[in-house]
């Protein structure tokens, strides 16, 4: 089966036509690649599944289910729900299946996706979790590479951020919430954020909170640019704003991966993904140096290409150390597959 993968991210689109489990890259134009011979299926990354807990051949029906939870995920449903549109009604014989980032997350406890909200509001505002996508392809490679770590920190660093605890596999607890905004400090969102603060914010002034939480805070928010490794040299440089901004950054990332950790008993193995997490050292130390009273340190010199999996565990160290290359290309067209009938299970 020839599979397109559409992946629509916060800032940036990947293309893919995969086959027997090979990943052709393609320019990232979606309307040069619906020029070309249509493939057997479309697999599309949506980021908001609600709770749907598998994928999903898309029909109207869908389709207007999931434009329905765009407000959840302003950044990413609207640009990837386009995506299937166009699709959609340029090859009308292919089928096109959604896969979800929230359906990873199905496995975590009730306890940690209730909010402590009344009976009439618990149904819908509740924790979801994302990148679940990326952490399902994580899950896959470390039960390959570690078949004896039970219990997996994974930090999916890139524009969007978040961290993702592991055990057995499954997804157990995570730091993105009821919508993507929640969490660690990202290129353009705030992360976590007193609710207090937004009603302070709705009553005291004319902002447009949407734009200012989802476009203008976070690291641009603190310094300007949305770069992790801008701001870190212009840190370097003497710059106090941005000195500012990666302190808060690393805070929030070490502080919410102690609660990962302290929701899965332990640690085994931390593993680094997404562009930030795949090609910046500096950030994979922050974390694991926040980490190190755990037993854990990387060697973290390459000796395989950049962009490979690979395992960066220091010697001497308890906790194991991995970078997964992101693979969202390969899981979307296993979960297509699985749900075609191809006979290939996803992942």
């Amino acid at each position: 089966m020839r599979v397109l993968t559409v992946n629509v991210g916060s800032s940036s689109v990947k293309l893919a036509l995969v086959a027997g489990g090979v990943a052709e890259p393609l320019p990232d134009s979606l309307d040069e690649a619906l020029r070309g011979p249509p493939p057997d299926a479309v697999a599309h990354r949506v980021v908001h599944g609600g709770p749907r807990e598998g994928a999903v051949a898309v029909d109207q029906r869908v389709l207007a289910e999931l434009h329905a939870l765009s407000e959840l995920a302003p950044l990413h449903q609207p640009p990837a729900l386009d995506a299937v549109s166009r699709c959609r009604a340029a090859w009308p014989e292919v089928p096109n299946v959604a896969c979800f980032d929230t359906a990873f997350h199905r496995t975590i406890p009730v306890a940690a996706t209730t909010y402590a909200l009344p009976a009439r509001l618990r149904a819908t505002v509740r924790g979801y979790g994302f990148h679940g996508l990326s952490y399902a392809w994580v899950a896959t490679r470390l039960a390959e590479l570690a078949p004896d770590a039970r219990r997996v920190l994974v930090a999916h660093l890139g524009s969007g951020q978040s961290l993702c605890g592991l055990l057995d596999g499954r997804s157990a607890v995570t730091t993105m919430g009821f919508t993507p905004l929640d969490g660690l400090v990202m290129a353009t969102r705030c992360g976590n954020l007193d609710p207090g603060a937004v009603l302070w914010l709705q009553r005291h002034t004319d902002e447009d909170l949407n734009l200012v939480l989802e476009r203008e805070s976070g690291l641009v928010g603190l310094c300007g640019t949305a770069d992790l490794g801008v701001a870190r040299r212009r840190a370097a440089e003497g710059d106090a704003d941005a000195r500012l901004a990666v302190d808060v950054w690393r805070t929030r990332l070490v502080a919410l991966a102690g609660g990962c950790v302290a929701a899965l008993g332990g640690l085994d193995a931390v593993a680094f993904t997404g562009g930030i997490g795949e090609h910046d050292p500096a950030a994979r130390a922050a974390l694991l140096d926040g980490l190190a009273w755990l037993g854990a340190g990387a060697d973290d010199v390459d000796r395989t290409p950049v962009g490979n999996t690979r395992e960066i565990t220091a010697r001497g160290a308890r906790v194991r150390s991995f970078v997964v290359r992101a693979r969202e290309d390969l899981r979307l067209a296993g979960e297509a597959e699985a749900l075609l009938g191809a006979g290939r299970p996803a992942g």
